[in-house]
């Protein structure tokens, strides 16, 4: 990789800002709207392997199609993803200042209230962030930028989901998916993940702004996972006693092994971390101070956690519908990978098409199977739910709760329910529908019975439940 190389016949790559393992990111300029860009350019050959580049590359646009959902001042802007040679690329806009790690090299020891301040504005970008639904999975100082205003911004929202395939995978440069020291047990583990996991990859930053290390080290990866799994956290006072007891508490409920231990959302973090941020004043005037921005302008919304966001109206339902010229649409677009449009299509259509073959035809029945598994690629997760379950008991009641497809449809909500973060909902699910495909008379499907043990056995160890033999 060279300067001088243009991306997509767009972005000219001008000076590199810093490459790991599994890729580069570069200072770039967008040749059509004349304006300086970062590019990050991942190599999916090298992160997953040759037999699973191809999948790499759809999740990488899908993922980055789903984070564009999320507004927020606090996220870094995409402007383009795609693929380029043998190169995924991800444009965004470039954000001037300095990252976290660097900034805190250069303030030790970091105040405390200025770790109050960081914690506080990431709370507001998680809180928008797990409301859409998405989990961040790779949260940590080289991922957060501190403008010279003192605000924040959130780098590489996406990505990790994007290349993790199965977090108990080590990538081709030997490394697991993430960053093992802000590594949440769970996903060490190779469980679901949720808000949860990104709130203890915050109490591993916050420990570490606090205390000058992180909680966790090793000299190997799997060292440190070990560590994150069985070690008790060093309390932060012990090391800086001036640190409040309020703010140390809460450090060690965000670094809990067990999900249910940590604070239940963001939006809880902040309003403990409320009564510690720095009142109306004058800065410190030194660089990059990251108090600049309090009184509360950065604070989530007080309901943002409950209220999902909205999200896009499809277009208006035609007067006439042609429902086999809409479905011929929405899978022509489907092979182009303009799968957002795909869905617009058909969730435009299925009103109509119910008006006019009836709710129970197989026409419709085919346009809410398509619709629901769309929404599935479209990381839409929230959406494709209520239709599964819908297409689940329709067909159960038609054919009996055995029956392949709405078993097919049942196994489905329970990846839904893993996705949106709710995992004892989806242990629920599969170990309803595991004895059917464990079933010796015609109906078993062992194949797909040992993928749901395995996934049980995950969840199982994240959510603290007890199996049942």
């Amino acid at each position: 990789m060279s300067a001088g190389r243009v991306i997509a016949g767009r972005y000219e790559l001008v000076g590199l800002l810093g490459q790991g393992g599994m890729g580069q990111v570069w200072t770039a300029y967008d040749q059509r709207l004349d304006r300086r860009v970062a590019v990050k350019l991942l190599r999916p050959d090298v992160v997953a392997g040759a037999s699973a580049a191809d999948e790499t590359r759809r999740r990488f646009v899908r993922e980055c199609r789903v984070t564009a959902q999320v507004d927020h001042p606090g996220l870094v802007t995409v402007h383009d993803a795609g693929s380029d040679g043998d190169d995924l690329y991800l444009v965004m806009q470039h954000v001037e200042g300095a990252d976290l790690a660097d900034h805190l090299a250069e303030h030790e020891p970091y105040p405390w209230p200025w770790a109050v301040a960081v914690a506080a504005q990431l709370c507001a970008v998680l809180s928008a962030v797990h409301a859409v639904p998405i989990v961040h999975r790779d949260l940590k100082p080289r991922n957060v930028m501190v403008r010279p205003d003192g605000t924040l911004t959130v780098l590489d929202l996406g990505v990790a989901a994007a290349l993790d395939h199965d977090t108990t995978r080590l990538t081709r440069t030997g490394s697991p998916i993430g960053s093992p020291a802000y590594m949440a047990p769970e996903q060490a583990m190779g469980g679901a993940v949720g808000p949860y996991t990104d709130l203890y990859a915050l109490g591993v930053l916050l420990h570490e702004l606090l205390s000058g290390n992180v909680p966790f080290a090793g000299s190997t990866a799997l060292g440190v996972l070990h560590r994150h799994l069985y070690e008790p956290p060093l309390p932060v006072r012990q090391v800086r006693p001036e640190v409040p007891e309020p703010l140390e508490a809460l450090v060690l409920r965000l670094l809990a092994k067990d999900p249910a231990h940590r604070p239940g959302s963001a939006q809880e973090v902040y309003e403990a971390l409320a009564p510690l941020l720095p009142t109306r004043g004058a800065p410190s005037g030194r660089p990059l101070d990251p108090t600049r921005p309090f009184l509360r302008p950065h604070a989530p919304w007080p309901d943002r956690a409950a209220t999902p966001v909205p999200v896009q109206a499809p277009a208006p339902r035609p007067a006439q519908p042609d429902v086999a010229g809409a479905v011929d649409e929405a899978k022509r677009l489907l092979g182009e990978g303009r799968i957002t449009q795909a869905v617009d299509i058909l969730g435009a259509i299925l009103p109509a098409a119910a008006e006019q073959h009836g709710e129970g035809s197989p026409v419709v029945r085919i346009l809410r199977k398509q619709y629901a598994a769309t929404l599935m690629d479209d990381g839409q997760y929230g959406r494709a739910l209520p239709e599964l379950r819908r297409l689940a008991e329709e067909r159960a009641a038609e054919a009996g709760p055995a029956d392949a497809q709405a078993l097919a449809f049942r196994h489905d909500a329970a990846l839904c329910l893993e996705q949106l973060g709710d995992p004892a909902a989806a242990l629920a699910e599969y170990r309803a529908v595991l004895p059917y495909f464990e079933s010796p008379y015609g109906t078993g499907d062992p194949a797909r019975a040992a993928e749901i043990r395995h996934r049980i056995d995950q969840l199982v160890r994240i959510s603290g439940l007890t199996t049942r033999s």
